[in-house]
């Protein structure tokens, strides 16, 4: 089967069933290569729907999420063409390079060095522009380079810190994946005022931890 005829697939069958209608998303999809984001030992699974280890040997969280996923996320973001985005846990780059095509700018934040130098090369190879991959621990955001419009969180955590939800404008969104396996929720957080926001829990997903965000306490007695 070739390319083209796997993305029409996974798009018809994976993702307008998970109630991703927006046709821009859709269009998206269809223009973003995403198998040229997909390891090469790794290749044949770019568009099944399941999450895809970014390295042989890595840690958890490592791992493309799976295409409805992304999209669900790209779709609730509703990114504007004026908007400033952060991700944290760039991985292979691709949701970067959706985001990049809606957005005036992306900022992404990857922990692991081997990960930020590849999706910087993935993201030269499809000519995007307006993406900074940044190699450092993103758990604390970057509040120099906010306040940001959209934030994601390409990940799980047990919740949101409030240090990044500081770093969104008023109106601004953060989509995350928050709680414990096997129940987790996908969040979407907007910033409604100075010192308010609002929660939604659209759709339930599970994903693998975002490495350096602090699990809650537990006490054994």
């Amino acid at each position: 089967m070739n390319n083209d005829i796997a993305r029409f697939n996974m798009i018809e069958q994976q993702i307008r069933p998970w109630e991703v209608l927006d046709g821009q998303v859709l269009s998206l999809l269809s223009a973003v290569k995403r198998e040229n984001f997909v390891p090469m030992a790794n290749k044949a699974l770019a568009f099944v729907d399941m999450e895809i280890p970014l390295q042989a040997h890595g840690t958890q969280g490592q791992v493309m999420l799976a295409p409805r996923v992304e999209a669900r996320f790209l779709q609730d973001a509703a990114i504007q063409p004026t908007d400033k985005v952060l991700e944290i846990g760039t991985g292979s780059g691709y949701m970067a390079a959706l985001a990049a095509h809606q957005a005036a700018s992306v900022l992404s934040l990857e922990i692991d060095s081997n990960l930020a130098q590849q999706a910087r090369a993935n993201l030269q190879a499809a000519g995007i522009t307006n993406v900074e991959v940044r190699n450092t621990d993103g758990c604390q955001g970057a509040p120099a380079d906010g306040p940001f419009d959209v934030i994601f969180l390409s990940g799980s955590v047990p919740e949101v810190p409030q240090v990044l939800l500081n770093q969104l404008k008023t109106g601004g969104r953060l989509l995350a994946v928050v709680g414990e396996d096997p129940v987790m929720r996908a969040s979407v957080i907007t910033r409604t005022g100075e010192q308010q926001w609002q929660t939604s829990e659209p759709w339930d997903t599970v994903a693998p931890r975002l490495q350096g965000f602090p699990e809650h306490n537990r006490f054994s007695f």
